[in-house]
């Protein structure tokens, strides 16, 4: 498992010799007149890769916001109608329609039920009236015992002792009854109060809800806060949000309105290669929908945090990359060939890799026109030549492929081979280094 991983260590380190050169040895033969000339000049080394265009900027147009509405802010609501994205729209221009049907339901159980709750006080208050009515003629008919019982004591006062005791009794008692029947009526009185109040409050909320319900549904019908082109939000799994997609009180935004005038591409490199890459490189940038258009760009962003995309199974790491111009032929969610300018080298001498050939000892050669199989140094390469530091000169031939009776051209730069080992050697011990430096952090 050690040497695995060590090679592999190796193989990512010469991936610029070995995925060019080895099998070379097993190609085909072509003719012998397919040379290359060795070249002398500024040599980049770049990192192409796909991206998607964005805006740097946007106004999100976003539903109605119910968040604090306690009965409908763990709702989601779906989107019913959407105009066609990319759609260019002015202020106050109709976006989209959400759907109502679950709060126009509700509204309409609110409804009923403030018409049974109104009806539902109205016959409380009618039945307190009547209540208290017959209550207060209990009472005034009570006071007319009262004065009848206090006549009767009064004439009585000349009668006989218990006489005189039966007519302070029967008044006294009159009296008692009297008191229990203005305390039972002040109870009730006290007591439909506090029902009739409770039952006003609960009709207060029914309504402040039924309220909320109309505020809010007539913002089911979305407009433009600006003017600009609608583009559909993307989801957090890359698909955009459309008819039959969903908002929720913590993500209202139905669409959005780019700021065409400030474009972002974003794109995403290898592992391998995120460490290389660095925020303000250039970058030239290219739209798959107009070839024959070109842009300028730079390295806005590297995210320090790799992710697995769901059509792979390598962690990927996002760049974003700032363009340089504005075109309103620019659109955002279109193509872009961004090719990441991670260094220049000057006075440079190259050829294309397809003329390396190396052999199980990955001791890398050329084969020049003169009839030599020309050992040479390699250094970085790009996607389609590779630095020769030692072995070769400007100008020089050198063949494209195998040329035929290899076996007859002369061995040359075998000083090179110690140079080269010696490199493979450092590969190596950084690559075990580098394995063990992993193992350890697992």
């Amino acid at each position: 498992m050690k040497r695995t991983l060590i090679f592999t260590g190796i193989g990512i380190g010469f991936a610029f010799i070995i995925l060019f050169v080895f099998n070379k040895i097993v190609s085909k033969k072509n003719s012998p007149d397919s040379f290359a000339t060795v070249k002398k000049g500024e040599f980049e080394i770049a990192i192409s890769a796909t991206g998607e265009l964005i805006a740097e900027n946007s106004i999100d147009i976003n539903g109605p916001d119910f968040s604090s509405r306690r009965f409908v802010r763990s709702r989601s609501i779906r989107i019913q109608d959407l105009i066609p994205e990319g759609t260019v729209v002015r202020k106050g221009d109709y976006i989209a329609t959400l759907d109502r049907s679950e709060l126009d339901n509700s509204l309409k159980d609110q409804t009923e039920q403030l018409v049974t709750l109104y009806t539902n006080l109205e016959m409380k208050k009618l039945d307190t009236a009547v209540v208290q009515s017959s209550l207060r003629d209990d009472i005034k008919n009570q006071e007319f015992i009262v004065s009848e019982a206090a006549m009767t004591l009064r004439n009585s006062k000349y009668e006989a002792p218990p006489i005189i005791r039966q007519a302070e009794i029967t008044l006294d008692k009159s009296k008692r009854v009297l008191e229990q029947k203005r305390r039972i009526y002040n109870l009730n009185v006290a007591q439909n109060k506090t029902d009739i109040a409770n039952q006003e409050l609960f009709i207060s909320r029914i309504e402040r809800r039924a309220e909320d319900l109309k505020e809010i549904l007539a913002g089911f019908t979305i407009t433009a806060p600006d003017r600009g082109m609608v583009i559909y939000k993307r989801e957090w799994n890359g698909t955009k949000r459309k008819v039959g997609s969903s908002i929720n009180p913590f993500d209202r935004v139905v669409a959005t309105l780019p700021d065409l005038t400030s474009m972002i591409s974003r794109t995403y490199v290898n592992e391998i290669d995120e460490s290389k890459i660095k925020p303000g490189q250039k970058v030239n940038i290219t739209i798959d929908a107009f070839p024959t258009k070109s842009f300028t760009g730079s390295v806005l962003n590297v995210a320090n945090i790799g992710e697995i995309l769901s059509n792979s199974n390598d962690k990927v790491f996002e760049v974003r990359i700032k363009v340089n111009e504005s075109d309103p032929l620019l659109r955002p969610s279109m193509t872009t060939g961004n090719k990441i300018i991670m260094k220049l080298v000057p006075d440079a001498v190259y050829i294309p890799t397809e003329c390396v050939h190396a052999g199980l000892d990955s001791i890398p050669f050329v084969y020049t026109k003169n009839r030599k199989k020309q050992i040479v140094l390699l250094g970085q390469a790009n996607e389609k030549n590779i630095i020769v530091e030692k072995g070769l000169s400007p100008g020089t031939k050198v063949y494209l492929n195998n040329p035929e009776n290899i076996e007859k051209f002369k061995l040359a730069g075998e000083e090179l081979i110690p140079v080269i080992k010696e490199r493979i050697e450092a590969r190596m011990a950084e690559a075990e280094k580098h394995t063990g430096k992993v193992r350890k952090d697992i």
